[in-house]
């Protein structure tokens, strides 16, 4: 527990996302969770009720939209109004994991671009400020007309893998587009980097891989993705890399989605170690031997106090 300066002021919630990673964000200000009622009445509407004054308070919403995906977000834009109606100084919504970040763009004809659209919901609703890790593509943060912090996950993955200490490693980016996060990592293990090209054929998870970019024969391949859904692109990734001449595949990303058939796909293929972080609650069935849940309570928690102090979030990486 750290215990910092000028504490009086703020105060962290959440909703019914994610209260283990809010609980551990609090035990890193050295604060108490404030005290919120969220639930659905029968006929299946949200109620909040904030059960302490607020009022002139620098206020941070703890809620990945996470499964159930429409559920926590409607969660999240109803906490945004309560305290914006409870007279809260500031409101920053703090999104670990960005839920529609992948409808970013109009890829097809007559297709929404949700992730603006959610963007336009929170501001809406009273959010003053955006907390989030990782987003799907960079212009997300463009869609909001209020700041937008983003944090990485990268720095606690890539020191995750130097305890390894895993010899002949070559870090692979699973498509194109993730490729200068890839590239990141392998900078910062000191390690050549591949790319996977690949094309995805459908609108699920059917993708059509077409050829590796880079060395990978008789190398341990880590590869990299911002997200994990339904776990098809990995498995796919894994047996390509198998097949051409890999020797051991592991896996790693910031948000565990672990949608539909992932764990089963997951445990069934020859992935070594997937490596994660809790941005997204990983319990129940999703806790396997192979998987490695990385804490971001840490840096949610730093980054929670530099926003309250005026301090810069960017030194936090320097």
């Amino acid at each position: 527990m750290r215990q910092f300066a000028g504490q009086d002021e703020i105060k962290v919630f959440c909703g019914n996302a994610h209260p283990a990673l809010a609980s551990s964000v609090c035990d890193y200000l050295g604060i108490p969770l404030g005290k919120i009622e969220v639930f659905e009445f029968s006929n299946e509407n949200t109620f909040v009720r904030i059960m302490e004054n607020v009022r002139e308070r620098d206020v941070f919403i703890i809620q990945p939209i996470c499964s159930p995906v429409n559920k926590n977000l409607v969660e999240l834009l109803i906490m945004l109004d309560a305290f914006k109606r409870a007279s809260a100084d500031r409101i920053t919504a703090v999104v670990p994991y960005y839920g529609y970040s992948r409808t970013d763009k109009k890829d097809q004809p007559r297709v929404p671009i949700t992730a603006r659209l959610v963007a336009d919901l929170l501001c809406t609703a009273g959010a003053n400020r955006i907390l989030t890790l990782d987003l799907h593509a960079a212009q997300i943060q463009g869609f909001f007309n209020i700041p937008v912090d983003e944090l990485t996950g990268l720095f606690l993955i890539s020191d995750y893998w130097r305890t390894k200490k895993l010899k002949d490693v070559v870090v692979v980016a699973t498509d194109i587009g993730i490729s200068k996060r890839a590239r990141d990592l392998a900078e910062k293990l000191n390690v050549p980097l591949a790319i996977i090209e690949k094309r995805r054929i459908s609108n699920d998870d059917t993708i059509e891989t077409l050829n590796i970019i880079g060395e990978v024969v008789g190398k341990r391949a880590i590869t990299v993705d911002d997200e994990i859904d339904t776990a098809g692109s990995l498995v796919s990734a894994v047996d390509t890399l198998l097949k051409a001449g890999a020797k051991e595949v592991y896996a790693c990303c910031t948000h565990p989605v672990f949608s539909g058939p992932a764990i089963e796909r997951i445990s069934n293929s020859k992935v070594k170690e997937v490596v994660v972080t809790d941005t997204i609650p990983v319990n129940g069935k999703k806790k396997i031997n192979k998987i490695t849940v990385l804490p971001t309570a840490p840096l949610l928690g730093e980054a929670i106090h530099r926003i309250h102090t005026g301090m810069s979030i960017g030194a936090m990486f320097d």
